[in-house]
Formats: structure tokens, sequence, C-alpha cells
């Protein structure tokens, strides 16, 4: 970076003076291998800052998303936050902190300036304090409004992922005036901080240029005057003011990069802060293989920003080669159950056992291969048919084939355009709803799973496919697994040895399929007794208790409660 000044310098004093060509030669040559030297540095330097920001990528990049997976499903709303902060990162270090690496040099031109004469490294020693107060002065005044411009616009981002998500029913209801009130408030909150953040740095920036061009004329002036009065000569007046300019680069690079520095810094911190939360699963010993029995042993749960527990001491199981429909009406917490039984989470109280093992302490690595979960949202992945059904990894061909049979998806998946590599689209938007519920049964069922939870797996199926989901049931009950089937239609219980009715998150029965449908059916009609003709109206009596099977388990409110 002296290379220019100093071969001025010599330039002026040695070569002009002397006329010597031999010595311009020379000089030419030793600055043209220093300017070599300093374009093979930048170079080496942009590598290294490059693959730095790479190696971030790689080394965060899939611990992040875990980290963001389980965020969601603990009920933040940070879900894409920390991979925004992440690449925040990469770009700072990709080429947004180069001229912090340049700043720890100004000492040293500062340095070679006094060495030309003191006057001159006095001016550029108080020109960097001054402008060095300003680059402060620049953090101070625009880090709350850069703080509060980053907050907003990731909220703005996270309504306009909701509307993305949830495109159809925005476009059915129109819903859209609501999220763009709410999308452009976030968004006029961003701008007005930034708005403030840019008015701040313009002025700061353009004092700055002012003081910077002001110091250029001053140095020159002392330069000329030193001259004048013999004390320095006509080379280092032009090389002590090209010197300055270098020295004063960075902190004027500094002003107008704050804004990167700022963000690079709260992404920083966000993202410490979100790797370093406490892990939902505890490491332990991985587990051999489960054989698919299945207890539910009270279990209490409740949702993280819910004071009332959905589920309330819940006690049920499963046996290996045996179905359980799980049944009750809306909002009774059958969807909820069906997360804890696959192990996405904790029971506040109580336990969910695969085998004798808590499901949720299962490493998912370990476990996930041996569970089929089929919810009540079918998401399917861009992609082929095959990787959706293989669970993203590499398909085996057999397996895909017999799971999609299994489901009775195979002629239908063959009828599509590419057969089991037809591209799907975005969650699927190539294929109907019937047919991503298919799917996504075959995805449930793929590699022969020792416990399958399907939860309204009929929702989107006509007859023929309620057809085939009995006989997947009844061919998983062969293979030995352990099948929980929650739904409301009468055909989902076909296939099932007991039935579980669930109410305002209680057990209000279990047995035999048998008992429990003559009980309900007893519940539902009931005699009217006959009334009296008082001339007064009476009180209607009450209605006697349903003679119950011993083989059903009633719970009365009373005895729940």
């Amino acid at each position: 970076m002296l290379t220019s000044s100093l071969y001025m310098m010599q330039v002026f004093d040695r070569v002009l003076a002397s006329g010597s060509i031999g010595t311009l030669l020379f000089l030419t040559l030793a600055a043209a291998l220093a300017l070599a030297l300093m374009a093979a540095l930048d170079f080496i330097r942009s590598r290294i800052l490059s693959g730095l920001g790479e190696w971030l990528n790689r080394r965060l990049g899939a611990i992040t998303l875990e980290k963001s997976l389980e965020s969601v499903l603990t009920g933040r709303n940070d879900r894409s936050d920390a991979l925004r902060d992440l690449d925040t990162l990469r770009s700072f270090f990709s080429g947004g902190v180069t001229f912090l690496f340049d700043a720890p040099w100004v000492p040293v031109y500062i340095a070679v300036i006094y060495l030309l004469h003191p006057v001159l490294g006095h001016t550029a020693l108080a020109a960097a304090v001054i402008l060095f107060a300003l680059a402060l002065a620049n953090n101070a005044l625009t880090g709350k409004p850069l703080v509060a411009a980053g907050n907003a616009s990731r909220r703005a981002m996270r309504t306009a992922d909701a509307a993305l998500r949830n495109a159809e029913a925005v476009e059915a209801m129109d819903l859209m005036p609501g999220i763009v009130r709410r999308w452009e408030r976030d968004q006029s909150a961003m701008m007005d901080n930034q708005a403030s953040v840019a008015r701040t740095g313009a002025l700061l920036l353009d004092l700055t240029k002012f003081l910077r061009q002001m110091v250029q004329i001053a140095i020159l002036a002392l330069g000329a005057w030193l001259v004048v009065k013999h004390e320095l000569t006509g080379g280092a007046m032009i090389a002590g003011s090209i010197i300055l300019s270098r020295a004063l680069q960075p902190v004027e690079q500094a002003i107008s990069g704050w804004k990167q520095v700022s963000n690079a810094r709260a992404a920083r911190k966000r993202l410490h802060e979100f790797l370093n939360r406490p892990e939902r699963r505890p490491a332990g010993l991985p587990l051999p293989p489960p054989a698919g029995h299945l207890v539910v042993d009270n279990v209490f749960f409740k949702h993280p920003n819910s004071q009332k527990p959905v589920l309330k001491g819940i006690c049920f199981d499963a046996r290996p080669g045996e179905a359980v429909a799980v049944i009750g009406p809306s909002a009774a917490g059958k969807s909820t159950l069906a997360r804890l039984l696959v192990g996405l989470h904790p029971p506040i109280s109580g336990t969910v056992r695969l085998d004798g093992a808590e499901i949720f302490m299962w490493h998912r690595q370990d476990i996930g291969r041996y569970l089929g979960y089929l919810p009540q949202d079918v998401e399917l992945f861009s992609g082929t048919v095959a990787e959706n059904i293989a669970r993203l990894r590499t398909p085996d061909s057999s397996a895909v084939v017999a799971a999609a049979q299994l489901a009775d998806c195979h002629d239908m998946i063959l009828r599509l355009p590419a057969g089991y590599d037809t591209e799907i689209g975005e969650g699927g938007a190539m294929l109907s709803g019937g047919q991503r519920q298919r799917i996504g049964l075959a995805r449930a069922l793929y590699g022969d799973p020792k416990l399958v939870i399907l939860d309204e797996p009929n929702a989107s199926l006509d007859i023929e496919g309620d057809d085939a989901l009995n006989q997947a049931i009844a061919a998983m009950k062969g293979k030995g697994a352990a099948v929980v089937v929650i739904g409301h239609r009468p055909s989902t219980l076909s296939q099932v040895e007991r039935i579980l009715v669930l109410r305002d998150g209680r057990v209000a029965m279990f047995g035999p399929r048998s008992d429990v449908i003559e009980a309900l059916k007893r519940q539902r009609v009931q005699p009217i007794p006959p009334q009296p003709r008082p001339a007064m109206p009476a009180a209607p009596q009450a209605a006697p208790p349903p003679a119950a099977s011993p083989n059903v388990r009633i719970v009365s409110s009373e005895t729940a409660e």
C-alpha cells in the first residue's frame, strides 16, 4: 500500500535530481514486484474470507436448520430467523469485513508520516482521532434504530411466509387486506428506522468526506510550507499526502460500512443465543430396534402458551400386531395425542413408552426408521414421488414400490407422467388432495415400521381409498406393527381391535371394538321416560345410566375429576 507514495517520493527526490535512468529502472522494477506481492496478498485474503464464509455455512448450516425445526416444535415464531442470521454472517465474512483488516495498519501509516516530518505526523494523528470519533458517534446514533429495523423486517417476513404457506385460504376468504395491513405496519416501522439510520449516516459520512479533503489540503499546505523552509523535499510532501489518504481510508469505510458491522454483530449475538438453547432431547445411549409395544401411562399435556391441559390422565396401550382406534369429537385432543405418540413433544407428566423406553428421549436417528406417521395435514416436499416415499433418502426401489403397493397407490403413481420419477412440485402442488394423502400413507409405511400412527388417514380418500386403507392396516398388523388410527368415519374402525374414546382431553371409554360401539349406541339412543300431566311443569326425570359391558372401561366426568 505504501508502494505508490514511496515510488513517487524517490522519483521526485532521486531520479529527477540526478537524472539517473538506472535508478528509475530499478525503482520501477521494485515497485512492480511490490504491487505484484500486494495483488497476491489481496487474492489470498479474499480466498480466505470467502472460504471462511463457506466454512461457517457448512459448519453451522445443518445445526441451525435442526434447531429451527426444534423451534417450530416448541411453538416459537423464529423458525427461519436463525438461517437468515447465518446468511448475514456468511455474507459479512465473505466481503463486508475487509476494511476491518485495513484498520490496524492506520498506526503504521501515521508512523511513516512521522518519519517524513513530525508536523505532518501530528496533523495525520489529529485527523485520524477526529474521524475515529465520528465513527464511534455513528455507531452510537445508529445502533438502536438498526436493531429496531431488523426486528420489524423479521416480523414482516414472518407475516409474508405465513401468507404464502396458506395462500389458498388467503385467496378464498379474502384475508389479504388484513395481511397487507400487518405487513405494511412492520414494513413502515422498518423503513422509518432505516431512514433515520440513513439520514444520520449520510450526515456523518458527508462530514467525514469534508474533513478528509480539508486534511488533505492542510497536509499539502503544511508540506509546501516545510519545503519552502527547506525542512522537507517535494517528493516527501507528495508522499505524505498519499500516505495520509491511505491511513484515513479505512476510517471512512468504517463509517459507511458500519451498518454491515452492526447487522453482523446483532446476527452473531442472536445466533449464539439460538444455538445455545437447551437441547429438547437429552443425549443417551442408542437402543435396540423396538418390537412395537406402546404404553401410554397417565399422560398430561398442555401447550407452552396455554394454562389449560389438552390431555388429562390418558392411559392405554397398543400391542404388536394390533390396531387401536382413537375417536372423539373435535378439540378432544386426538391430534395432540398423535404427536405425543411419535415423540414430537414430551408430556408434562406421565410417560409414553415404546418397548419400555420413553419415546421422546429416543434418538430420532435411531427410532425414526421404525415409526410411521401420517399427520392430519399431509406435507410433501419438492422432488420426485420416490424421494418423498423414501423419506428424502436415497430411494430403495423395492421398498418404495412395496410401500406404494401397501398404500394402494402403485397404479396411481404409474399413471403419473414419469411414474415414480415424477416431480411433484413444492408441497406436492402437482397432486390432488387424495393423491397427496396416499403418497403420505406410503411414506408412513416405508421400511416396515413397528409403530404406525395415522391421524385422519381417510380425510381426503374416496370409498376405494377407504378400502385400500383398511387393507394397509391389516397388512401392517400382519407384519407385527402396532397401529393407532385416529378418525371420525365408521370405516376407520373396521380393522381395529380396541377403541379409545376421548372427550375434553380425557379417556371416556376404552375397550374392545364391539363393546365400545354398543356402549356408544346406548348413550346416543336413550328412551324418553313418560311425562305426567301436572298443573305445573315438572322437572324432567334423569335418564338411567347406560349399562356398560364388563370389557369396557367408561370414565364419567365425576370420576375423571
